[in-house]
């Protein structure tokens, strides 16, 4: 199982950050087919089916920092790469 842990600090306060948090994770619901769900300020996901099948992980949200943690299948742990630059993409949109 490879794993990905990226963070990214902020300065839009933790409730537009907690926004800026679901709206990433409704595109990966969109685009991969993520479940989600709050827990406190962490939203944990897991795929049950489709591409991405396998990967789970939560996005921690803070008044400073958004902490991403995904864990990838060994049959997609080929993809880190890929995937790495698509959360730094989502976590750029924050400053």
């Amino acid at each position: 199982m490879a794993k990905i842990e990226m963070s990214k600090t902020h300065t839009i306060g933790k409730e537009a950050a907690r926004a800026k948090a679901a709206e990433i994770a409704d595109s990966m619901k969109a685009k991969i087919g993520i479940e989600w769900s709050w827990a406190g300020d962490r939203i944990n996901f897991e795929a049950k089916s489709g591409t991405a099948k396998g990967a789970k992980g939560h996005l921690d949200v803070t008044d400073s920092k958004i902490t991403v943690l995904v864990e990838l299948p060994f049959l997609l742990s080929a993809f880190k790469g890929m995937v790495e630059g698509k959360i730094k993409e989502k976590l750029d949109v924050l400053s």
